[in-house]
C-alpha cells in the first residue's frame, strides 16, 4: 500500500473548540484513508492544536509519522518537538525571500500531499485552501474543511 500524506492549514486565531472535530478528522484520515505521514506547522493556534491532536493520535496509532514544517530551517535553529519524528524543509525554499517562506512552504505542501485538513480564516490560509480546492477538482488532493 502506498504511503499517504496529510498537511494541515488553519487560522492562527482558531478556537480551541476545533480540537474535537480535528481529532475526529485525524482518526478518519488514519483509519479510512490510510494516512501514515502528517506534516504540520508551528505558528498560530490551529497548528498548536493540530500538533497536540497528532501526538495523542500517535499513542493509539504508533505507525504514523509526524513532521514539523520548518520554512526557516536555514536561518533559525529549531529543535524537533517532543513526540515528532522529524522536521521537513521543502525543496527550493532556499531561493525564496524570508517574508514569503511560510506561504511558499504551505503551497509546496498542498502540491505534494494527498490530503489537507483545514480550518481557514482570512488571508493566506483562506487563499491556500481555495488553491487546494482547485487542485481537488482535478483529483490531486482531498480537502477536509472543519
Amino acid at each position: 500500500m502506498d504511503s499517504k500524506s496529510c498537511f494541515f492549514i488553519g487560522s492562527r486565531h482558531s478556537s480551541n473548540d476545533i480540537r474535537e472535530p480535528l481529532t475526529e478528522a485525524v482518526e478518519k484520515h488514519i483509519i479510512e484513508y490510510g494516512v501514515t505521514t502528517f506534516t504540520v506547522g508551528r505558528y498560530g493556534n490551529f497548528d498548536s492544536i493540530a500538533r497536540g491532536v497528532l501526538i495523542e493520535a500517535k499513542k493509539q496509532h504508533t505507525g504514523i509519522g509526524i513532521y514539523l514544517l520548518n520554512p526557516y530551517a536555514l536561518t533559525q535553529k529549531t529543535d524537533k518537538p517532543e513526540g515528532f519524528d522529524g522536521m521537513f524543509y521543502p525543496d527550493g525554499l532556499e531561493n525564496v525571500p524570508l517574508r514569503l517562506a511560510i506561504v511558499q512552504a504551505n503551497r509546496y505542501m498542498v502540491q505534494n500531499s494527498d490530503y489537507l485538513i483545514a480550518n481557514p480564516g482570512i488571508g493566506n490560509s483562506r487563499n491556500l485552501v481555495e488553491y487546494a480546492q482547485k487542485r481537488e477538482k482535478k483529483g490531486l488532493i482531498k480537502v477536509t474543511l472543519l
